[in-house]
């Protein structure tokens, strides 16, 4: 499965890089990319769900606006 995440309040590489870090810690995802610019993520793997990418963002500081499949 693959989920578009959108996030609010990144704003530099650093703030990217944790968010990819905290969805590549959750089970089943196989992949994760985070656009800084476009204020998204994008993230493949099976076995979770968009609860779980929200609550990681979230947990890592920063406010998800939507998680679309």
């Amino acid at each position: 499965m693959k989920y578009s995440i959108s996030i609010d309040g990144m704003s530099c590489g650093h703030c990217a890089m944790r968010v990819q870090k905290a969805l590549g810690e959750i089970p089943g995802v196989s992949s994760s990319a985070v656009d800084l610019v476009g204020k998204k993520a994008t993230v493949e793997g099976q076995g979770f769900d968009a609860n779980m990418l929200r609550g990681a963002v979230e947990k890592a500081g920063y406010r998800v606006v939507s998680v679309l499949p």
